[in-house]
């Protein structure tokens, strides 16, 4: 079933999932006295991502500037994405929403089915704000019921970064590998020339370890789900982590798991992982070698690589006044300027069809080709899979598994068996029952 049409039929009865579904009252219009009359003040709630915070105090700054009748107050929400959401879902149930909210690849849809974000297509319309110049892939990431319920901000893909210090004392050629055995190769390689640095780190559960590895197992032909039709337990799923469980065997001192892959990379510990483009920037400023960037692995000459990050939402239970403002304000700071400007200082994509045609931001991505690496491997992107992203709760139970088998060793197949009939239930019990047809 097409995601669309899936999201259609969903309707009201998703309230079984984990973020609650009680509907926010709204809040009374914020108004202040200034120059020239009437200020509105708007509430942006975020988790400021990629360590983004004087990055969004300045687009505040420039977006005020230019529209002195809105004041922007940026609000700690929450150190991640998940952390937003839940404030979020809390604030539903009272009248202190805000007016502009990050929303994640994995909790937007929630929030949109339940009627509580608005549909931005149609306040840009009454606004005067033109949406058209987009990137299409990553506008329609927030399409459901005929509207998109998000705008694109912190747009995001995984990369392959590697220590090219450490790249050329191994005599490995300048490049990302092109399939992950070749990667267990070179990690052999890393590892006799210098036995202080680890090959290759991978997240843990709890940092999106399964929209990186969702990357690997399309890779090796596997995937979570095909529609609703589940994967785990497909040889060739079972044969990618079984993969991973062996190139992560602390006695070949491979490849491990950790909590914070950008600052042990930037640290100079390992010599290669895969992260979110949206740590470019940090990971740029701070590691003291020089960083290269790379497709990730994709043999099959099919798309390997997950679109992700986050988008900014409208709550639907705001007065007509501020929601107008908001999408104002969201165009704003992801216009072609912006959105160039924001690409530059953190390391998230631009979100603009026409920002890499910017001269600031062309001459930037010729002289700091790392940061063009995203935007070049956009083709080879593909929808995730159902399992991670329309399930409650899919990204942590796959992300906790793989984990489990990782530093318990557990047996691969019962733990995807495991996996697989629990999310089964999750689907069956909470999902197919409002599907239609």
């Amino acid at each position: 079933m097409k995601r669309r049409a899936f999201l259609a039929m969903l309707g009201l009865s998703v309230a079984t999932t984990t973020l609650s579904a009680c509907a926010g009252t709204g809040t009374t219009a914020k108004k202040s006295e200034g120059e020239g009359g009437k200020v509105t003040e708007l509430n942006w709630w975020s988790n400021h991502p990629g360590s983004s915070k004087d990055v969004e105090k300045e687009l505040i700054s420039r977006f005020e500037k230019e529209n002195p009748e809105i004041k922007i107050n940026l609000i700690d929400a929450g150190k991640d994405y998940g952390e937003v959401a839940q404030k979020f879902n809390a604030a539903l149930t009272g009248s202190d929403l805000p007016d502009v909210v990050v929303i994640a690849d994995v909790t937007w849809y929630n929030f949109a089915i339940n009627g509580q974000l608005a549909n931005v297509d149609e306040l840009a319309k009454e606004a005067g704000v033109d949406l058209s110049s987009y990137i299409k892939p990553l506008y329609e990431d927030y399409a459901y019921d005929g509207g998109h319920y998000g705008m694109p901000f912190a747009r995001s893909t995984p990369l392959f970064y590697y220590n090219k210090d450490a790249w050329k004392k191994a005599g490995l050629p300048d490049r990302g590998p092109k399939d992950w055995e070749e990667m267990e190769d070179w990690a052999e390689k890393l590892k006799k020339s210098d036995s202080t640095m680890k090959p290759f780190a991978w997240a843990n559960g709890e940092g999106y370890l399964s929209w990186y590895f969702q990357s690997v197992t399309w890779s090796m032909g596997g995937a979570f789900s095909d529609g609703w039709d589940f994967k785990f337990t497909d040889d060739k799923t079972v044969k990618a982590v079984e993969w991973l469980k062996e190139f992560t065997a602390k006695e070949k001192g491979l490849s491990y798991m950790t909590k914070d892959l950008a600052m042990d990379f930037s640290s100079g510990s390992v010599a290669s992982i895969v992260e979110s483009t949206g740590s470019l920037g940090g990971v740029t400023e701070n590691a003291k070698f020089e960083v290269g960037t790379a497709f990730l692995p994709n043999p099959t000459g099919e798309g390997a690589c997950p679109t992700g990050g986050a988008g900014l939402g409208i709550p639907a239970g705001i007065p007509k006044e501020r929601q107008l403002a908001a999408v104002k304000f969201i165009d704003f700071i992801t216009n072609t300027k912006n959105t160039g400007y924001w690409s530059r200082n953190v390391g998230y994509m631009p979100v603009r069809s026409d920002a890499t045609e910017d001269a600031e931001q062309k001459k930037f991505m010729e002289e700091n080709p790392n940061f063009a690496t995203a935007i070049e491997q956009l083709p080879d992107t593909r929808p995730q899979d159902n399992a991670r992203i329309f399930l409650p709760n899919g990204d942590q139970e796959i992300g906790g598994a793989l984990e489990t088998i990782v530093t318990s060793r557990a047996d691969v197949k019962k733990t995807l068996e495991d996996l697989q009939k629990k999310l089964e239930g999750v689907y069956n019990n909470q999902v197919k029952p409002v599907v239609k047809g």
